[in-house]
């Protein structure tokens, strides 16, 4: 229970709050949050941290509610929506809500498109849709595709399809699209050799990157899969490509996470946008954490 105002409160979920023995992947969860914590403190602000459905916390005693690891909302979405409404009433959201709206549906990738920032080839299917995926397919002429939801994470319900196995897909399909929107997009080769990089902002400012890359055999970059995470460099070209995708943005971020790949044409195009929940690895690169704290204490 929080009686004084608090200036920030971390948001995670509750897996994450006070783990007990701690596996890597949730220490360096508690790391980077520690690393996020001192920088705020180092600006003299106060920090809290808990899980964002936590019923005992009041949040009309937090001035900023700042997203880290809420990464079990998109299982208990209706409930994360509702949740969402409400804090919002009370406390000031980071990143704000209606950013949280458009990003949290894949369909944000039509609207980058249209704005003329690359993204894979994609089809969207809407809830209800009866064709088959081989009906779907047919017309792109594509012979690698993935397929996922539109509200995912984490590749939740995320596969890839070819000729051979597109059919033995058909009921999974066929039990997703009666409920949500799912993606079609082209399998883009590069990403099994070149992987995937993760481009950091704050402010709309280019901060850090990281290359993921999946292990031999599979295509999901994410760590959850045996993905690895590597040091990164990118060229002037790469940072301008993600600073001009989320410059398109409004309201402008706080946070970004701009993920990207080069498609089978050996052009970069944005894979993901992350404005919600991204993990930012800032122990990679504790600088980071006061460029954040810095672009946090403005929104104050």
């Amino acid at each position: 229970m929080v009686l004084l105002m608090v200036d920030v409160t971390l948001l995670t979920d509750s897996r994450y709050v006070n783990p007990v023995n701690p596996d890597w992947y949730k220490q360096n969860i508690l790391d980077d949050d520690k690393l996020v914590r001192e920088a705020l403190e180092r600006k003299g602000l106060t920090v809290a941290r808990t899980n964002w459905d936590n019923p005992d916390y009041d949040w009309s005693k937090t001035k900023l509610a700042v997203f880290r690891t809420t990464w079990d909302y998109f299982d208990r979405y209706t409930e994360f929506s509702q949740w969402l409404d409400r804090v919002n009433k009370q406390t000031q959201l980071v990143n704000p809500l209606s950013l949280i709206r458009w990003n949290i549906d894949k369909h944000y990738l039509r609207d980058l498109e249209q704005q003329g920032i690359r993204i894979p080839p994609t089809v969207f299917i809407e809830p209800g849709d009866q064709r088959t995926l081989a009906e779907i397919v047919t017309p792109t002429h594509w012979t690698d595709i993935i397929l996922k939801p539109a509200i995912s994470g984490a590749a939740r319900h995320t596969y890839r399809l070819n000729q051979e196995n597109i059919s033995a897909h058909e009921e999974i399909f066929r039990q997703l699209i009666a409920n949500e929107s799912m993606l079609l997009q082209e399998f883009q080769k590069p990403v099994l050799e070149k992987g995937e990089v993760a481009y950091m902002l704050f402010g709309g400012k280019f901060s850090h990157a990281v290359l993921k890359k999946a292990k031999p055999g599979d295509f999901r970059v994410q760590d959850d899969f045996g993905g690895t995470v590597h040091d990164y460099h990118p060229s002037a070209k790469e940072i301008e490509f993600a600073e001009h995708a989320v410059a398109y943005c409004q309201p402008a971020p706080v946070y970004a996470r701009v993920d990207a790949i080069w498609n089978n044409q050996d052009e970069l195009c944005v894979s993901e946008l992350e404005l919600i929940e991204p993990e930012l690895w800032f122990r990679k690169h504790s600088p980071a954490a006061d460029m954040f704290a810095k672009v946090l204490c403005k929104v104050l």
